[in-house]
């Protein structure tokens, strides 16, 4: 997982062998970028699906909490973004559409 470890590894197969390598699929983890453009000169950088959800998932939640903590906290918009958090996470497909919850926030 160290950058020297994975420079040497990496190091081991021939400089054609990485060239033909077309794509390197990762996390966000900034020094596997270095060690890709490094090794793999011809290869085009992947975010894996997990780590972008993820990184989209917090980042919908830090802005919810940030636009939330403008408000009164006994405001009906303050309650909105508050309670039913997880509902705005939901995927539609899981989403109830046949017998919907009535909630008197809405």
């Amino acid at each position: 997982r160290y950058k020297k470890t994975l420079l040497k590894y990496f190091g081991r197969f021939s400089p054609q062998a990485r060239a033909n390598v077309k794509t390197v699929t990762m996390d966000l983890n900034f020094y596997y970028q270095d060690i890709v453009r490094a090794c793999f000169p011809n290869a085009q950088i992947v975010i894996d699906r997990f780590h972008m959800i993820q990184m989209l998932t917090r980042s919908f939640n830090s802005l919810r909490v940030q636009v939330m903590k403008t408000f009164d906290k006994r405001s009906r918009q303050y309650q909105l973004l508050k309670s039913p958090w997880k509902l705005y996470l939901k995927k539609y497909d899981e989403l109830e559409k046949v017998h919907p919850r009535y909630n008197w926030h809405y």
